[in-house]
């Protein structure tokens, strides 16, 4: 992928995404969408490149594939979107319906962020750099989602630590928020 790739969203599906449709989701209350939230996931945690990540999402997870999926595989989550090490992107919910990525969060005042935001999953962990790649697709999507959605801008691109502080890391010390902002420079916003 270059800079000048463009992304196309048709019915609020990114085009350039694989098709993982998640059942956890739900109509937006108000049809809004102004926030952007960047996680990290890996499963099992510190290992990438599996498919572990798609099934949970879909309520797939095979409980016995490791020790861990015990503790979520009865969770109902999603993301909008997953940005593999390798830049490969896939989709769960369309981004006009409400995913359940944020959980018990706040953005300038405003509870229930799932309700106005599109989750971004990073597959990493807070204490991995994340890679060119996948700093290379995020800009690209958030360019694409700029164009479609006006009440985003670079200035509401937040963490998920930052909406849930206190609960939640991600997406970490390790994630290079100059480097995005930079990315997006002319795009408006006043910071990240």
């Amino acid at each position: 992928m270059t800079r000048n790739t463009q992304f196309r969203v048709i019915d609020g599906w990114l085009q350039q995404a694989e098709k993982c449709i998640s059942p956890n989701k739900n109509e937006r209350p108000e049809g809004e969408v102004s926030l952007l939230v960047i996680h990290n996931i890996s499963l099992p945690p510190g290992r990438f490149g599996t498919p572990y990540v798609e099934q949970f999402f879909q309520n797939r997870l095979d409980s016995d594939a490791d020790p861990y999926f015990k503790e979520i595989c009865a969770l109902e989550v999603s993301a909008h979107l997953l940005i593999k090490r390798s830049g490969q992107v896939s989709q769960f919910v369309s981004f006009d319906d409400r995913a359940w990525h944020a959980g018990l969060s706040c953005f300038q005042g405003r509870d229930q962020c799932n309700d106005f935001s599109i989750g971004i999953e990073l597959e990493g962990t807070d204490e991995t750099p994340y890679t060119d790649h996948q700093y290379e697709a995020l800009s690209l999507i958030c360019r694409s989602l700029f164009g479609l959605y006006p009440g985003l801008s670079v200035d509401r691109i937040v963490g998920h630590c930052d909406i849930s502080p206190g609960r939640k890391t991600d997406p970490g010390p390790c994630f290079d928020w100059d480097r995005l902002k930079d990315s997006l420079s002319d795009v408006g916003g006043s910071h990240i």
